[in-house]
């Protein structure tokens, strides 16, 4: 059956790399944004509450993170090869961070004499998160230096202005999504102060954009003319000011639900727009997903494995303990 379908599974990998991405980005971002609201609120109780929001499902959210990493090395290992080059330092940061988040997440509860070394620690590592990824995703917006399929550049090209905003601008919008979610899964005062939180970090992100804009076009990009030359990607932007407009009008409302619904709906418009304005490339303007891809026995052996076992494994997983875990959360989740 395989010899028949061959031809599409570059594009069978792309989908589920593409897919991993945006659900990585979207679970594991609201339960980094969670840790990095902690540090605005130093009430104990509401920071109980915080973590019991994300307790049951944040390591389940960072798998994602792993199928991302194993896709990449089984089906485009020459992609893998060249952001391991370009971006040893932020990925080696990010590992850090990631370890440092868990720790402490643990710990906390455990050392009560340094309860503010752990807590320390869980904001750092959440910080340091979503600001490299954000740096990342500004660096490959400008472009890395490829040639010949290898970096060339050097092991802090990733860090430039440009970069340095979309890092800073991905922790604003980290902090949005985790705000959407703590009015979705508490109440009382730690609900009404994240209800408080939403607009100030709506407005940061609208800010944030704005900014990154008018960067890309003083910058003359490449990616602005692959904007031009396909207007059809205009329409992200116009759904993703419905989604800030729908996110607004929930925290008027009060409607629990809406705000992370319609903060989710923001980073998915921004991520369609990145993938449109990309795509057929998988490494911008050096390498489409037909060149990237590995020998068809090898997508073929990933196919076997990981997309008809391993994927859909941890889709149900991540369903499965998301429907237990619904709900409000109280703030006898985790025990003192």
């Amino acid at each position: 059956m395989i010899e028949h379908i061959s031809f599409s599974l570059p594009l069978f990998w792309s989908v589920v790399l593409a897919f991993a991405i945006l659900v990585y980005v979207l679970l594991d971002g609201f339960d980094l944004g969670v840790g990095i609201l902690f540090a605005l609120d130093r009430d104990e109780t509401h920071r109980q509450q915080m973590m019991g929001s994300i307790a049951p499902v944040w390591d389940g959210n960072e798998t994602w993170l792993v199928l991302i990493g194993t896709t990449l090395f089984g089906a485009f290992p020459v992609v893998y090869a060249i952001f391991l080059a370009a971006f040893y330092l932020p990925v080696a940061l990010l590992l850090v961070a990631l370890i440092l988040r868990g720790v402490a997440f643990e710990f906390r509860y455990k050392d009560k004499r340094h309860r503010w070394l752990w807590d320390l620690g869980f904001v750092l590592g959440s910080v340091i998160a979503a600001f490299i990824q954000g740096a990342a995703i500004g660096a490959m917006v400008a472009g890395i230096a490829v040639q010949d399929g290898r970096f060339i550049g050097g092991p802090f090209d990733w860090l430039s202005p440009f970069s340095v905003l979309c890092g800073l601008g991905l922790v604003v919008g980290y902090a949005l999504l985790g705000a959407g979610w703590l009015v979705l899964k508490t109440e009382g005062g730690l609900r009404d102060w994240a209800y408080a939180w939403l607009p100030r970090l709506l407005a940061g992100v609208i800010g944030v954009v704005v900014l990154a804009l008018t960067a890309t076009l003083v910058g003359d990009f490449e990616v602005v003319r692959r904007w031009l030359a396909q207007p059809w990607l205009f329409a992200f932007p116009l759904l993703a000011s419905a989604a800030a407009w729908g996110l607004w009008r929930g925290v008027q409302a009060r409607r629990d639900w809406q705000p992370w619904l319609m903060a989710s709906a923001l980073f998915v418009t921004a991520f369609a727009m990145l993938a449109g304005s990309f795509w057929p490339w998988i490494v911008p303007y050096h390498l489409t997903v037909e060149q990237a891809a590995a020998p068809t026995s090898s997508l073929s052996f990933l196919f076997y494995g990981i997309g008809l076992v391993v994927l859909p494994v941890i889709m149900v997983y991540t369903a499965v303990v998301y429907w237990i875990f619904r709900g409000k959360v109280s703030p006898e989740a985790i025990n003192d």
